[in-house]
């Protein structure tokens, strides 16, 4: 997560069951295998506002931005957070300015990092960043590709401004290239897949063990490299020296300067994550543009242009069920209550989670 944006709090109070629901929250900052680091409470069913779905919540993934708020966005005392921004479900009832959708529909969705998570039997979303599930897929696999999805499109399409083929792309035929960092993750996951499907780009991921290395390969990486060493050499090695597109999706610290060697001139570079202060100055000699990707700014505030996160979710749902992409499930962890989410919690933040962990029912 690159913002500082706190998401809203709630305070777990006695209800009846008619208007409760159950949730998994934290009031302190805590490792994820403290017993405390998550808990399950009972909260407040909401009502929807103008624009807002009110979704019972069938299925989550976790992802990155889930642990680093865990870790850092302390709660106000008494109170816990909700975290969680990816799920999908069914909308059981819509707010009154609502045209997108109505009660019973099948949706999946990231929501908005300032308000509860999906971590709850039910929650409260903007129809215009919500879209309607693929038809072709369960609750699960649907869970695990929204944040993703609208993550690497934005970032391949709006950032780094790649041109859209109508057809199967073929590696080579546009003469350029999309060097994916770090691309065994969740938006690693779908960049590959959006980038080889859709665009003439040749696709290089990289990976530092053998299930991940052959993770990309199956999503359709034409080339796989270990980002442990140099990655002047790694591209030497395949016989591709320089790229015209970096996708940086984890330590780009630690990247920097072997990213600078390894674009073209006037080569693009996104990214995002939180780096260490990087000397941009070195981008100056190629005429390298950087170009930051948070898929929360348009909920965050508001633009003029939110809704595009419901085209991008819908054009995708057709694309899975026509085929062209898939679901990047990677490991079930069962119900979603607070052990479980712990354990999702602790594999990611030990660096060794490959696609999308997902958590499935109350």
């Amino acid at each position: 997560m690159t913002d500082t944006a706190t998401p809203a709090s709630r305070n777990p109070q006695v209800a009846t069951p008619e208007t409760s629901m159950k949730a998994v929250g934290y009031a302190r900052c805590l490792p994820a295998d403290h017993p405390e680091a998550l808990l399950d409470i009972m909260l407040p069913r909401q009502q929807p506002g103008a624009t807002d779905l009110l979704i019972a919540v069938h299925a989550v993934a976790v992802n990155p931005v889930d642990t680093k708020i865990r870790r850092t966005v302390a709660p106000a005392e008494g109170e816990h957070q909700v975290l969680g921004w990816d799920a999908a479900g069914i909308v059981l009832a819509v707010g009154a300015a609502v045209t997108r959708f109505r009660p019973g529909d099948r949706v999946w969705y990231a929501g908005a990092v300032q308000r509860p998570g999906s971590n709850s039997e039910c929650q409260l979303v903007d129809e215009r960043i919500a879209g309607h599930m693929p038809a072709s897929l369960s609750f699960a696999e649907a869970a695990a590709m929204p944040l993703t999805t609208v993550t690497a499109w934005e970032l391949l399409f709006e950032r780094l401004q790649v041109a859209r083929t109508r057809q199967h792309a073929q590696a080579g035929r546009s003469g350029q290239s999309l060097l994916v960092i770090g691309a065994g993750g969740g938006v690693g996951s779908m960049l590959i897949q959006l980038a080889r499907q859709l665009t003439d780009l040749t696709v290089i991921a990289t990976a530092s063990r053998p299930e991940t290395a052959q993770w990309v390969r199956d999503l359709g990486a034409h080339e796989v490299i270990d980002h442990r060493l140099p990655l002047s050499g790694e591209l030497a090695r395949i016989d591709h020296p320089q790229v015209s597109h970096v996708a940086s999706l984890t330590a780009t610290h630690q990247h920097f300067a072997e990213i600078v060697a390894c674009l073209a001139p006037q080569g693009r570079l996104a990214l995002i994550d939180d780096p260490e202060p990087l000397d941009i100055r070195l981008l100056k000699r190629k005429s390298l543009s950087l170009h930051w990707e948070f898929m929360f700014t348009r909920s965050l505030f508001g633009t003029d242009d939110m809704a595009v996160q419901h085209d991008i979710l819908e054009e995708v749902a057709g694309l899975v069920d026509a085929g062209v992409l898939r679901t990047t499930l990677a490991a079930h962890f069962g119900l979603i209550n607070a052990a479980n989410l712990r354990r999702a919690h602790a594999l990611l933040e030990s660096g060794q989670a490959r696609g999308k962990i997902v958590l499935e029912g109350f």
